[in-house]
């Protein structure tokens, strides 16, 4: 990568991009980084803050203006297909060399809509014209612990059976810097956490670091989706992915202490 390569990172203020930015910079020092917000914020550290909203177009093309490379990172509860579409044209307007995306494992396999967004939102990708690296990843921590920490406020909690492999988003972020400042890759490894939990075992670790007592209740998920994720195919296949090195209990350590 140039010295003088300029970097746009949309998300970059979310809980994924918190970690990747300065990272970005200490890896890049001569790199220019800009990070894409829907709201105006004051430049900092080396760091430039652009305005645009992804889901409607406006003021992205200003902010892909001289970019090089783009490391995509914006996602929501909906609507991520939207967003990689306007994300893909604008880029391929303003002559982006090279498009980093962060998707999930499963994308492609999960008969859920929300997959299926996901799935869309790589094909907005892949099919922009631009080079490109994808990193499919596993369910972050943090995602996890919002989830179960929601469920544990109920007198009974319950246990799905499903079977989840989450991963660290320190353990992300530095995968994508590296991916973000090396040539474009196509569809990389797919990235997971060091263990495989069921959501039992997600649970009762939860209750115990947080010293609380409920009874939980297992309970099997109906349709295709709880085929699917008793088939385990929201996991990472063994034989092709990464894992990262910090552990489900070792991030409950360290909320604990915090």
């Amino acid at each position: 990568m140039a010295v003088d390569t300029t970097i746009l990172v949309t998300g970059g203020t979310g809980t994924l991009g918190r970690q990747v930015v300065p990272l970005l910079r200490q890896a890049a020092p001569g790199a220019a980084v800009r990070v894409l917000s829907r709201s105006v914020r004051p430049d900092t550290d080396g760091v430039t803050h652009v305005t645009g909203d992804l889901m409607n177009g406006e003021g992205v093309a200003a902010a892909l203006s001289g970019v090089d490379t783009v490391l995509h990172l914006a996602g929501g509860a909906k609507g991520d297909d939207v967003v990689a579409a306007h994300l893909a044209a604008a880029a391929r307007e303003a002559g982006v060399r090279h498009i980093v995306h962060i998707s999930v494992i499963g994308a492609d396999r999960m008969p859920m809509a929300w997959f299926a967004t996901q799935r869309a939102a790589e094909e907005a990708i892949t099919g922009s014209g631009i080079a490109w690296t994808m990193l499919r990843a596993a369910q972050f921590h943090d995602l996890v612990h919002e989830m179960v920490a929601k469920m544990a406020k109920l007198p009974l909690v319950p246990a799905p059976g499903m079977r989840l492999e989450p991963v660290d988003v320190r353990d992300v972020a530095q995968r994508l810097v590296e991916l973000a400042l090396g040539e474009p890759a196509g569809l990389v490894a797919e990235l997971a956490g060091p263990k495989v939990y069921t959501m039992d075992d997600v649970v009762r670790s939860y209750l115990g670091a947080t010293g609380r007592r409920r009874p939980v209740l297992g309970m099997r998920m109906p349709g295709k989706a709880g085929r699917a994720y008793r088939e385990g195919v929201n996991l990472a296949p063994s034989a092709h992915a990464v894992h990262g090195d910090r552990t489900w209990e070792a991030f409950l350590a360290e909320r604990a202490v915090a």
